[in-house]
């Protein structure tokens, strides 16, 4: 299958990999100095749990031309970065796109691309579970399986086929959502506290495993988050993390310290909370919009959440 990644930082790598691993037609679209690493050394993946390296051969693009079809369409960027791309997505003639990643407004996305898009778009959204960071000519990818939840926004995907078709020859995971608008907003319920957390700290999360405080303080922002989602009328997704966040509260607490002392810990967390300030600015923002519509007390998360303030503070002075 005739597939581009649109995208090529630890998410997308990763997609891609697993993508050539099962037999697709792969091209990675990248930009300036990750465009040339690609060129000149392949994809290049440590995998940190696993302790292997990989290298595969990937075509790779710097720019989306409209004529340029694909049978899928991954778009694995930072939110910030999706607004600048629409345009040039609408005017693609490939008729199937993935959204991959955080995503604070799903319906405004789909609603651009509906009315702006040259031809009839299949669009649905996605998350993979994958952490890690950049280095010097390699990914390095923090994950336990590959996997990714994804689905559209009102309802079953008419076009699941086609996905599964792309991944049958891979052990990469699919869960499928018939709400991704609930599934996305409960992410950014579960990670902005996490991250408010890495901010308090300076991302060092070994102090975070140290304060009692900020570990429960996270588990009730958390459960503050839900809250304003419930009094707006959204689900709690998956409903398994939900239960393992409000009903076995201690055995996440211990998970959270554990992690917290980990090199784990850091690659999944502090790394890219510490590393993508403007993107946790942007969903701040947005979980905001969400907490004044909603009346709910947050105490737990407004105390967190002024630790990125401090952040934009200092941004602000910079500039």
């Amino acid at each position: 299958m005739k597939i581009l990644v649109y995208g090529a930082g630890v998410l997308g790598s990763y997609l891609a990999h697993v993508l050539i691993r099962g037999g697709n037609d792969v091209t990675l679209l990248a930009r300036n100095e990750r465009f040339k690493e690609l060129k000149n050394n392949g994809l290049v993946i440590r995998h940190y749990i696993q302790c292997k390296t990989t290298t595969d051969k990937v075509k790779v693009i710097d720019f989306l031309p409209s004529n340029g079809v694909y049978e899928i369409i991954f778009v694995v960027m930072q939110y910030t970065h999706l607004n600048s791309i629409l345009p040039c997505l609408s005017n693609n003639q490939s008729s199937n796109i993935i959204f991959v990643g955080n995503n604070a407004d799903p319906h405004a996305i789909n609603n651009y691309m509906q009315k702006n898009s040259c031809n009839e778009k299949n669009i649905a959204f996605g998350f993979q579970s994958t952490g890690g960071r950049r280095e010097k000519g390699k990914v390095i990818c923090v994950r336990i399986i590959g996997q990714m939840e994804l689905g559209g926004l009102d309802g079953n995907l008419s076009w699941k086929n086609i996905i599964d078709i792309a991944f049958k020859n891979t052990k990469y995971k699919l869960t499928y959502f018939d709400d991704m608008d609930s599934w996305l907003k409960s992410h950014i319920a579960l990670i902005m506290p996490l991250c408010y957390a890495s901010y308090a700290c300076d991302g060092d999360l070994h102090k975070v495993a140290k304060s009692k405080k900020l570990l429960n303080q996270i588990i009730k922002a958390i459960d503050e988050g839900y809250k304003v989602l419930e009094s707006l009328g959204y689900f709690i997704l998956p409903k398994n993390e939900e239960n393992f966040v409000r009903r076995k509260s201690y055995m996440f607490y211990l998970l959270l310290k554990v992690t917290m002392i980990t090199p784990m810990g850091r690659l999944a967390i502090s790394d890219h909370a510490m590393s993508a300030v403007n993107e946790m600015f942007m969903l701040s923002d947005a979980f905001n919009i969400l907490k004044q519509k909603s009346n709910i007390s947050t105490p737990n998360w407004d105390e967190l959440q002024s630790h990125l303030e401090k952040n934009r503070n200092k941004e602000t002075c910079i500039n």
